[in-house]
């Protein structure tokens, strides 16, 4: 495993926020294996099912429970170690959620991040900073050829506001006080999907609550189109920009889409289905009551990774049929474990590399 970024991560100082969430999770338990040195800082797990939790990642890592919201907590956190990269993945990532808590919402989002890159201004050893995002940062046009990186940022929602907010703190930050010792860069990732996500208003935990408790999956959009990836798709575009970042020159410093080709662009409804027919059991609803689906949500939401093909040499690899087999298979087994985790990311790496 490590050979494939040339052993680069050995003995690396890393500091994840968000490592117990769903995507850190995977991230932190990817970079231990090419043998980093990681450490920790996030709000405690969502339930006892999460990835983070079943893969007893805890005992693996330096974990601490904090919130990113808290600067001084998490300064004396971060001065304890001398890192040498960060990936932020810290926030309140659900965007029906933001209409129920805006200001919390913007708090951790944008205040959040603004003290991760205070942390990363004042220290002497941290070189790079990645800050993890989202495809809804972009300003919301239903746009079918894909966002690119120089598209105008927006959001109309509080979550993706705050998102490219974000985004904005991290441009400003790097022409502001970084121009030659650190490098930083943001990645706009698409709909990710894998085991050990149970967050609420998500399509693939939803789905496995219902078919795990015998209940009907209830669809709210099902002709909304989304970009689906497999967690470690974009992971491994984490990977590689982080390497390319380190050795390379300023071209790697800035804002980078990983998403899947036009071949895993489906519809709710597609997804659902295809979710159902692998496993063998299951059915589904449309929302009968539209007043409970008062919020307003994108139809249309896709990206264009052609910046990321060229430049990074990286592209997505994983068919969908594979990806709903991952992530099926986690979710029906009973004996998660970090090996078992550790396994998955040896057989993706084993299915891209046919």
């Amino acid at each position: 495993m490590k050979e494939l970024f040339e052993n680069f991560f050995e003995d690396k100082n890393i500091f994840i926020t968000g490592h117990t969430g769903f995507i850190g999770s995977w991230l932190a338990i990817w970079l231990n294996e090419l043998g980093a040195k990681i450490v920790g800082f996030s709000l405690p797990p969502l339930t006892k099912r999460d990835n983070f939790v079943v893969s007893n990642l805890e005992k693996e890592i330096i974990s601490y429970i904090g919130d990113i919201r808290n600067y001084d907590k998490m300064n004396k956190v971060f001065k304890k170690f001398q890192f040498d990269i960060i990936f932020h993945l810290a926030a309140q990532p659900i965007v029906r959620k933001s209409y129920l808590i805006p200001k919390e919402t913007y708090d951790v989002n944008v205040g959040g991040t603004v003290n991760v890159f205070e942390t990363f201004r004042k220290s002497a050893s941290c070189k790079i900073l990645i800050n993890i995002t989202t495809d809804k940062c972009y300003e919301n046009q239903e746009k079918e050829t894909g966002y690119v990186e120089d598209d105008r940022l927006g959001g109309y929602d509080p979550y993706s506001s705050s998102k490219a907010c974000s985004e904005l703190i991290t441009a400003a930050y790097r022409n502001s006080f970084f121009k030659k010792d650190k490098k930083v860069s943001s990645v706009r990732i698409g709909n990710v999907i894998g085991g050990g996500d149970w967050q609420e208003d998500r399509l693939i935990s939803d789905c496995m609550r219902a078919i795990l408790n015998d209940e009907e999956i209830i669809i709210r959009n099902p002709k909304s189109v989304r970009p689906w990836q497999y967690v470690l798709e974009p992971i491994r575009g984490f990977l590689i920009l982080t390497k390319h970042m380190w050795e390379g020159d300023d071209k790697y410093s800035g804002a980078w889409n990983f998403g899947p080709d036009k071949n895993s662009i489906f519809t709710v409804e597609e997804i659902v289905s295809k979710i159902i027919k692998y496993i063998g059991k299951g059915d589904y609803r449309y929302l009968s009551d539209q007043k409970n689906n008062k919020f307003h949500e994108t139809n249309i939401l896709l990206l264009d990774c052609s910046k990321s093909c060229e430049y990074l040499e990286w592209e997505p690899l994983l068919k969908i049929e594979d990806t709903i087999q991952f992530v099926c298979n986690w979710y029906m087994e009973e004996n998660v474990n970090y090996d078992y985790d550790v396994d998955k990311i040896l057989k993706y790496i084993e299915k891209i590399s046919r």
